[in-house]
């Protein structure tokens, strides 16, 4: 599974988790606990089992993701969401616009 937009979701994912770190812990670099979320999360993606099919999670009636790492998910998108259009524009309206096409 490795089309455009798959790439494209875990580089948005990657992103939002690292302005999520940056912020929150204040290191330089993404911290252990927010490199195992982004492996997690890049991880999950790759193993959807709906493919190029695949809807935004917020969609999804299948959560592959593990309450504790789905709670964590969120807190990180509802904290980076806002911040990713004047961060990383490109990502941001990607990812609006694959929000409403799948």
């Amino acid at each position: 599974m490795s089309s455009k937009r798959i790439e494209t979701e875990k580089a948005t994912v990657k992103a939002m988790i690292e302005v999520y770190c940056k912020a929150n812990h204040g290191e330089k670099a993404v911290c252990d606990d927010c490199k195992n979320l982004i492996d997690y999360a890049i991880l999950r993606t790759d193993k959807c089992k709906y493919k190029e099919n695949k809807p935004a999670c917020q969609k999804c009636k299948t959560h592959c993701y593990k309450p504790e790492y789905r709670e964590k998910i969120k807190e990180v998108m509802r904290f980076s969401g806002p911040r990713m259009i004047f961060i990383h524009p490109i990502l941001s309206l990607k990812h609006l616009i694959s929000k409403f096409i799948h």
